[in-house]
């Protein structure tokens, strides 16, 4: 099979990676680029633990071939903060004992964080509407849905002092 190498941005840094046909942005962001922070749960896009953001919208990454992300900008759970300086939804699930396991909990703050950036007060319902594919075995979903309402409130209440 002949390898490939395509480029983009990953977590705001230009990356190059080999791909054969049909490999997936899943595998390529766990086996090449180490980002092992998106899962790699169903591979058939039906439990949403392998997303990913692409131009600033949740993808499940199991089903990119990587080939098309090619000049596309790609953000990981990785991209999003660090150990010493959470994203407010990665603190708020931490916070709010939205998290078990842990599996999920990736694609589920990459799906909160789209959302809160497209609506910064969301209802309960929106939320829940946005995590629809997403599947949560461990935690269940009213906390995952609590610590989104919690990072909505966090981040207006930051922009509020801001201005």
């Amino acid at each position: 099979m002949t390898m490939r190498a395509v480029s983009f941005e990953l977590n705001g840094e230009p990356v190059a990676a080999l791909a054969r046909p049909l490999d997936t942005l899943q595998s390529v962001l766990r086996q090449q680029l180490g980002m092992t922070g998106t899962k790699a749960g169903c591979r058939q896009g039906g439990c949403g633990s392998c997303t990913v953001r692409m131009d600033g919208e949740p993808v499940l990454a199991c089903l990119v071939p990587v080939e098309h992300v090619e000049g596309h900008s790609v953000t990981t759970i990785e991209g999003l903060g660090s150990a010493d300086a959470l994203s407010p939804v990665q603190a708020t699930f931490f916070e709010r004992f939205a998290i078990q396991c842990g599996f999920c909990s990736p694609g589920m703050i990459m799906v909160a964080t789209a959302l809160l950036e497209r609506n910064p007060d969301p209802s309960r319902a929106e939320i829940t509407e946005a995590l629809a594919g997403n599947v949560c075995r461990c935690t269940g979903i009213a906390p995952i849905v609590d610590a989104i309402e919690a990072a909505a409130s966090r981040i207006r209440e930051k922009e509020g002092a801001e201005a």
